[in-house]
């Protein structure tokens, strides 16, 4: 007789990618399938049982499957583990190759139908439930978030924080109102490395250059990663550049000494840096806010502002943050031919 270990799953189609199976070591139901191996149904791919904290015995079954390619947590567990990680995804979210030969091609919605009619007629589906689940869908596109692997570059926030907090802590730099300190400290004790590359057309371009062999060349400009080529390979050769550019609030965190001539000319830094106050809305707090103090920190070793005062936001009639990507703001324009530009000149909002 064979046996089976019964998964639950909110995502049926990442079975194509499991690379393990996960029990809580304290779950005594799994204690004999533990170091087994168990062959996944349609993939016929065999893959480890496993123990890790991250399975909760009261969760589903107990028994969890680990896709670290296409789940955050999956692939923390993956990185503790060593399991292997196969991505199922194309950019476009269509199942890739590495899946069997009929799913090659499918959107990950169709993968997600073929695969329950595929497991209902082999016997091995045991239930359908409905269970309340947290669903992360785009802010602009309003389409589900896949998680997908994919290489970037990344700055050591937690280094970055150090100073910033201390600045804080001691009273250097002070917010108004003051409880908007717990926001800032909230994200900066509990800061993850921060992925500083974007696939965009426009930004400050990352400066790192590749080499003929793909070795990495981290330099100031093109001359120093030249320079540092020349000495590793003992001849010239041919670099090209990593098309990615900076995360925005990466280059918006230097704003407050590099609008006035840092690094090449001081004179305005010494005159003007550090401000006094800083006024901004506290939904960019750790975006900006954050940003900003840690470089100023890192690369003046001084505080960018005294004060910060935190204002409300303007919302629309439903209660929304107004932005240019929703379209829910009001024209200027639009108010000006109404009511003429006076009425723009300053304006007390009515709370």
């Amino acid at each position: 007789t064979k046996e089976f270990i019964t998964i639950a799953t909110t995502r049926p189609e990442t079975m194509l990618g499991d690379t393990a199976i996960a029990v809580n070591p304290k779950d005594e139901r799994f204690k004999s399938f533990v170091g087994k191996t168990v062959t996944i149904p349609i993939v016929g791919r065999k893959i480890k049982i496993i123990e890790d904290d991250y399975a909760d015995p009261e969760q589903g079954t107990g028994a969890l499957k680990i896709t670290p390619a296409h789940d955050f947590n999956d692939y923390e567990v993956g990185q503790r583990n060593n399991l292997e990680i196969i991505n199922i995804f194309t950019e476009a979210g269509k199942i890739n190759k590495n899946a069997p030969q009929t799913y090659v091609g499918l959107d990950r919605s169709e993968a997600r139908k073929k695969i329950l009619k595929e497991l209902k007629e082999k016997e091995f589906f045991v239930k359908e439930e409905n269970i309340k689940n947290k669903v992360p869908y785009g802010d602009r596109s309003n389409s589900i978030i896949e998680p997908f692997l994919t290489e970037q570059w990344f700055a050591d926030a937690g280094k970055l924080s150090v100073k910033a907090k201390e600045v804080v802590n001691s009273k250097k730099t002070n917010f108004f109102p003051e409880n908007w300190s717990k926001t800032y400290f909230q994200w900066m004790n509990n800061i993850e490395p921060w992925c500083i590359s974007r696939q965009l057309w426009w930004g400050h371009q990352i400066p790192a250059w590749y080499g003929p062999d793909k070795k990495i060349f981290v330099a100031e400009n093109e001359d120093d990663a030249k320079q540092q080529a020349k000495k590793h390979y003992g001849k010239d050769v041919e670099l090209n550049r990593d098309p990615d550019v900076l995360d925005t609030w990466f280059s918006s965190g230097l704003w407050p000494f590099a609008t006035l001539g840092w690094p090449d000319d001081n004179k305005y830094v010494d005159k003007f840096y550090p401000t006094s106050v800083l006024v901004t809305g506290f939904d960019i707090i750790f975006f900006w806010v954050a940003r900003m103090i840690m470089f100023g920190t890192e690369f003046l070793n001084k505080e960018p502002f005294k004060d910060i005062y935190v204002h409300a936001l303007v919302r629309d009639e439903k209660g929304q943050k107004m932005s240019k990507s929703k379209g829910n703001v009001i024209d200027p324009l639009d108010l000006i031919e109404k009511y003429s530009a006076d009425a723009l000149r300053f304006t007390d909002r009515k709370s």
